[in-house]
């Protein structure tokens, strides 16, 4: 894994931050949490020790909570990496819940079976503009994730099982097993082959990649059914920019779901 953050690090354009290193080390580094804004299905989270506990709307998470999604089809959590705007509840507490995140805000959602844990979150004001480092670990399963343009000296990066990815100003979706999709922006993947090697790829906007494909069709191009699907679902996310909150409803279901150790 050092290997590949080394390889991954030197792929990222850098050398503005390594001119703003000296200013930054005099800042002040502030430890941000990612905010539920959305849940369907059943969730849980854990803080550590193997102790869960059910997730809701609302919760504020820090760095090193693991979130686990149902089983279920169709269910999922939406995350955003920072404080919305306002999260507001209907009449229905335990049945209806409203939201209305900003349109610049780092977001990411979830899909069914999913065990991703935060392993890192922090903002500095460099006084040229917000440095931030985000580091989530994909255990299993799949997300979709929009990311804004980041900021020289800042890093936005997904460990997986088998490598890493470093996301740029993004509408991406990655899969544990390193496939990935972006429909904007680029993400720049590390995958560790059985033979030990590090090959690093590029997915650019507009293209998908599958490790599993043969080599030289594991790229592909995205058919522009899928590239709309993929913004519809960021816009759904994010529905309530510049309007009125607006309520969803929960699916109460609980659902028990196992833990593979990691």
């Amino acid at each position: 894994m050092k290997n590949i953050r080394s390889l991954l690090n030197g792929l990222v354009p850098c050398a503005v931050a390594l001119a703003m290193a000296t200013t930054l080390t005099a800042q002040t580094v502030t430890q941000v949490k990612a905010k539920v804004v959305r849940i369907k299905g059943y969730a849980r989270f854990s803080t550590g020790n193997n102790v869960w506990q059910n997730l809701k709307v609302g919760e504020t998470l820090r760095a090193g909570t693991i979130i686990q999604t149902s089983l279920e089809k169709g269910s999922f959590v939406d995350l955003v990496l920072g404080e919305p705007n306002t999260i507001a509840a209907g009449p229905a507490m335990t049945k209806r819940v409203a939201y209305q995140p900003a349109g610049t805000q780092n977001i990411v959602r979830l899909w069914e079976n999913t065990l991703m844990g935060v392993d890192k979150l922090t903002a500095m004001d460099s006084g040229a503009g917000e440095v931030t480092e985000t580091e989530l670990d994909l255990k299993a399963g799949r997300l979709l994730g929009s990311v804004k343009k980041l900021t020289a000296g800042s890093k936005y990066q997904i460990k997986l099982p088998n490598g890493m990815a470093g996301i740029r100003g993004t509408v991406f979706s990655i899969g544990a097993d390193g496939s990935c999709k972006v429909s904007s922006g680029a993400v720049v993947i590390a995958l560790v082959a059985a033979d030990g090697s590090v090959t690093p790829q590029e997915i650019r906007a507009g293209q998908g990649f599958d490790p599993r494909g043969e080599p030289g069709s594991q790229m592909t191009p995205l058919p522009p059914s899928e590239i709309d699907i993929m913004g519809k679902l960021t816009k759904d996310i994010m529905t309530g920019i510049g309007s009125a909150p607006v309520s969803f409803p929960l699916d109460p279901t609980i659902h028990t779901i196992s833990i593979s150790p990691h």
